[in-house]
């Protein structure tokens, strides 16, 4: 009953976005909708998953990173939602520390605050003292969470079946994956002492760096459903704009020191804080940054941190074919997307990114250009990059609040050349000498390779094999051009045979009518070949 619930209020909004792609929803042209009908529309999404829930509040949040799945406005509409909820009663907190302890909070501790700092989906925070007189938050797990997040996935689960089984395309496969791999995610975030050692081991990462700080956790009061945690003040990131104006907190230096945490955490540790937002970073009263909430976290692969960072680096010196040819080894690009079309359009957003006059507004043209791209093309987003991405959008929207010239490409490149030394590290590490002795078997069997096809370019047997792929589009293209010719043809003897009949009869209507069917086939040789040579995604509107 809970999946036909769910279901019945989310039926409008699924028929809605197949009718965009095709009218009749197996068939038809895709529907040009206006563009303030979509903000509409993303909006009435938007309050439609927070009434569904906690368990849905959180997985939209994951599908507001995901271009390649949703386009704007409803990338950024479902990124204003928040996991925010009312707070619990004292007493069901009380009881879940009795179950976990054995001990109620006024037994287990010096001083337990009844009014909690913060009230989530998942969890609530009170603010407490230990018997040793250590100023500490107590996190605790809000009952039945396990169970209604139980509930709430079954129901996904049992709709996605469905519409997995009646259509069966890429955008309908990527959301399944997502929601399979958020099933995942959200029982280790459920279980508060993976929590602690994801902290315990990014903390020991930033020991030495006064810049970062990481609350320590309290290991003698750390359960499943009970996290303590070192209290640590500070203030929301995206609330400093007194501090700013008054000297106390430098906006660059803080973005700088925030992009450099996720690129060290990203490409150098392979651990990676998966859920940042502003309500998990705050700026101490000393400027440091402090993370906080390590209940989602990613571990990056090691080669799959080597061939970010190749990219990064191609990114920095703007090769534009190392960047292309990163996003296809990380598996961004569906190897059948035409390299050509990536490069000149890569090649184009790279141009502007890296000028000096860019401007917000410039930048903001940049991504909403690369996001309709992503939704438009059978492009798939590896997870470590979606968290990546949200990652980035935090750094850029802290960037732009707080500095007005912000241009995240430009500001980042410097960091990137000078933590180079720190990225090359971690792509070599320990074991440099059978990485380099990897590279150069590489390179010989790239050099055999090229032997053999010099030799049989000498001896005449080189083939040339081209793709079924662009076969098929050649054949589509000499098809075009021959239809051209046969209605230019056909106009043309329409033309000639009604002015020998006109000689002849002097028949000026007969004149008229043929030289206007003529015309007739003259514009459609122009104009159908056009219509057939638009973009090849045309089925995907830009929604503009």
């Amino acid at each position: 009953m809970h999946a036909l619930s769910v279901l019945w209020r989310l039926v409008p909004f699924i028929v809605a976005f197949l009718r965009d792609r095709k009218r009749w929803i197996v068939v038809g042209r895709p529907r040009i909708v206006p563009a303030d009908h979509h903000r509409r529309r993303a909006q009435r999404l938007t309050a439609t998953i927070a009434a569904l829930g906690p368990t849905f509040i959180k997985l939209a949040q994951v599908f507001a990173a995901r271009a390649d799945i949703l386009p704007e406005p409803y990338l950024s509409e479902i990124g204003s939602l928040t996991d925010r909820v009312p707070p619990l009663p004292l007493a069901a907190i009380t009881g879940v520390i009795e179950q976990e302890f054995g001990q109620t909070p006024a037994q287990l501790f010096e001083r337990f605050d009844p009014e909690p700092l913060a009230a989530a989906s998942l969890g609530q925070v009170h603010r407490a003292t230990t018997r040793e007189g250590r100023d500490v938050v107590v996190k605790v797990l809000r009952p039945g969470a396990e169970a209604q997040v139980a509930i709430d996935l079954d129901a996904a689960f049992r709709i996605l079946f469905v519409l997995n089984v009646l259509f069966p395309n890429h955008h309908v496969h990527a959301i399944t994956t997502i929601v399979r791999e958020f099933s995942k995610r959200i029982d280790e975030e459920m279980d508060f002492r993976e929590e602690a050692r994801n902290a315990q081991l990014i903390r020991a990462n930033f020991v030495g760096d006064s810049r970062v700080r990481v609350p320590e956790v309290i290991d003698q009061y750390t359960k499943r459903r009970v996290l303590v945690l070192e209290y640590m003040e500070g203030t929301k990131i995206d609330r400093l704009q007194e501090r700013i104006a008054a000297g106390d907190v430098s906006a660059a230096s803080l973005v700088e020191t925030l992009m450099e945490v996720y690129v060290k955490m990203m490409l150098v540790d392979g651990i990676f804080h998966a859920d940042p937002h502003p309500g998990n970073i705050l700026v101490a009263p000393d400027g440091g940054v402090v993370l906080l909430d390590f209940g989602m976290v990613v571990r990056v692969e090691e080669t799959t941190r080597s061939r970010l960072i190749q990219t990064v680096m191609a990114a920095a010196r703007q090769d534009v074919d190392g960047v292309i040819a990163g996003f296809y080894e990380l598996g961004i690009i569906d190897p059948e997307v035409d390299r050509g079309t990536v490069r000149d359009a890569a090649r184009s957003l790279m141009a502007i990114a890296f000028a000096r006059e860019s401007k917000p507004k410039q930048m903001q043209r940049i991504v909403d250009e690369v996001l309709s791209t992503f939704y438009r093309w059978p492009v798939t987003l590896p997870s470590e990059l979606v968290y990546f991405g949200r990652a980035a959008a935090l750094v850029e929207g802290i960037g732009v609040r707080y500095i007005s010239d912000f241009n995240s490409v430009t500001f980042g490149t410097p960091i990137i050349t000078r933590m180079r030394g720190q990225l090359l590290s971690a792509v070599l590490g320990a074991e440099s000498k059978d990485v380099l002795k990897d590279w150069m078997t590489e390179l010989a069997y790239v050099a055999g390779e090229l032997r053999d096809v010099l030799r049989r370019a000498g001896r005449d047997e080189l083939r040339v094999r081209a793709h079924p792929r662009d076969m098929m589009e050649l054949q589509g293209y000499l098809a075009r051009q021959t239809r051209r010719i046969v209605l230019c043809m056909f106009a043309g003897n329409i033309a000639l045979v009604a002015a020998i009949f006109y000689l002849q009869h002097r028949n000026v209507y007969v004149l008229a009518a043929s030289l206007f069917v003529s015309l007739i086939f003259f514009l459609m040789m122009l104009l159908i070949p056009l219509h057939l040579l638009s973009n090849p995604f045309r089925g995907y509107r830009r929604w503009r």
